[in-house]
């Protein structure tokens, strides 16, 4: 019997603010345990929150690029629980009138695993969304040896929570989904969305159920994964579990799994036999939030999005769908192959140089784009030196590399070196003859039907401009002189 997986996934993600969702306490990652706090987010009595309106335009901002209906009015509720992490025992969060209701993520083919591209069951696919809320984060749990630490620099960090509809069929789509995700968010300067400084959080809900059976199977959740290689795996492990418990005759329950990175495997945390009572009700101190203003403004300063930037590199710059998607993977990726392509003769080259031979510098020297020592005016520089035949390719490679571990300009490099090369006709017609007068032989073998003779005296004539010449020129000039 053939089964069938299906995952929701919900996504909490930390918004890139600078101060905490109730509180002027600063967002700051890496900060000295417990130093970041105050009153109102350690849940003292008396104190009162204050929405960050800030937190409110990215969520909005968010819902946007991501299509999303905004409603009009949104309200924040306390979410009761009793648990160390939230010192008010009550989170604020959004129960029935959410921000965001609706919209999708489109997931993008170079968005999938490497190993998984040349195969994707279901191209250009949409995963539906069915909300997103705003929230205050949780502190932070250190378990050690004999106890427990608790940091609550954390605790009330703006955190949306994005809710997917059930219509993830495979681990790798779950990955091209929150790799796509991810972009976005970035896209907009919502988030920085680094999984491994928890601003990125995942929990996954799965099932497995026989192909011809209608209904879902028993959902099982996935707490707290932290990295998107890690979602996959971990979904891999579970659906191989749950196919392989109904295939020898178990009966799966509703629980909740962690997931062990070191054993690849998930493993028991609770059961769950029902949803648990939250108690949400109201905040009453703080008011119902108005949108039609805010996403009237968010709207007319929307970023250009990751797909549209795909299709318009295409278009401009003349670069295949593939390049243009890997080019906008990285969004200083992309704003640097615009500035270098700005002024380019040929951008298409530009491209090239910058996914073969700058992302490999780049990445033996453990640099990033950002930190790139070739200005992108630099490379277009040199790119159009050798388009226009003032070196040669090979001459590039060589300037190109003194580029990057000194920082110096083409030109310059160009000029202390003298390797400009030579491109002038009459020059090169010059030292063809030369070469051609002696090396009868091989002229006469290229008149008989010898192509690699060509190759030989081309040759020769670059010995005699001592690599100067144009190879190119040098082999159109010969050609044309032996034919005639």
């Amino acid at each position: 019997m053939n089964y069938v997986a299906t995952v929701g996934l919900e996504v909490h993600v930390q918004l890139k603010t600078r101060s905490k969702m109730f509180c002027a306490c600063p967002v700051e990652f890496g900060a000295e345990p417990n130093t970041h706090t105050c009153p109102v987010c350690l849940g003292l009595p008396g104190a009162l929150p204050v929405m960050n309106h800030q937190a409110l335009r990215m969520t909005v901002l968010a819902g946007l690029m991501l299509g999303c209906d905004i409603a009009p009015i949104s309200k924040f509720d306390r979410k009761n629980y009793f648990y160390p992490d939230m010192p008010k025992n009550y989170q604020i969060s959004q129960y029935d009138m959410p921000l965001c209701t609706n919209g999708s993520v489109p997931l993008h083919d170079l968005a999938y695993p490497k190993d998984a591209q040349k195969n994707i069951p279901a191209p250009d696919k949409e995963v539906h969304l069915v909300r997103i809320h705003l929230e205050e984060d949780v502190a932070k749990s250190f378990h050690f040896e004999n106890s427990t630490g608790i940091d609550f620099n954390r605790a009330g960090t703006p955190l949306m929570e994005i809710v997917t509809q059930p219509e993830i069929n495979s681990p790798e789509e779950a990955f091209a989904f929150l790799t796509c995700l991810k972009q976005i968010l970035i896209y907009g300067g919502v988030s920085d969305a680094d999984m491994e400084k928890g601003q990125l959080r995942c929990d996954c809900n799965v099932s497995v159920r026989p192909e011809k059976q209608a209904g879902l199977g028993v959902k099982i959740e996935i707490k707290n994964l932290n990295s998107i290689s890690g979602v996959r795996r971990a979904l891999a492990y579970e659906i191989r579990r749950q196919i392989g418990a109904l295939r020898n005759g178990e009966q799966l329950e509703q629980e909740t799994r962690g997931w062990d990175d070191a054993t690849s495997e998930t493993f028991l945390m609770r059961t769950k036999e029902f949803a648990h009572d939250y108690r949400y009700f109201p905040d009453p101190d703080l008011v119902p939030v108005k949108t039609e203003i805010l996403a009237a403004d968010v709207r007319a300063r929307m970023p250009e999005l990751p797909k549209a930037k795909r299709a318009r590199f295409v278009e401009q710059y003349q670069v295949s769908a593939y390049d243009a998607g890997v080019l906008a993977d990285d969004l200083d990726l992309a704003r640097y192959f615009e500035a270098a392509a700005k002024g380019a003769k040929k951008p298409k080259n530009v491209a090239n140089w910058i996914l073969n031979d700058l992302q490999n510098a780049l990445s033996d020297a453990g640099k990033t784009i950002s930190a790139c020592p070739i200005p992108p005016v630099a490379l277009d520089e040199l790119v159009n030196l050798i388009d226009t035949g003032k070196i040669s390719g090979k001459q590039g490679k060589e300037v190109f590399a003194e580029m990057f571990a000194t920082g110096k300009h083409a030109a310059a490099i160009v000029k202390e070196k003298g390797i400009e090369q030579l491109s002038d006709v009459g020059a090169i017609e010059a030292l063809c003859d030369e070469a051609i007068a002696a090396n009868p032989k091989p002229v006469a073998d290229f008149k008989a039907g010898s192509v690699a003779s060509l190759n030989f005296l081309k040759g020769q004539v670059l010995k005699l401009s001592k690599g100067k010449a144009n190879p190119q020129l040098a082999g159109e000039i010969l050609e044309k002189k032996l034919k005639g």
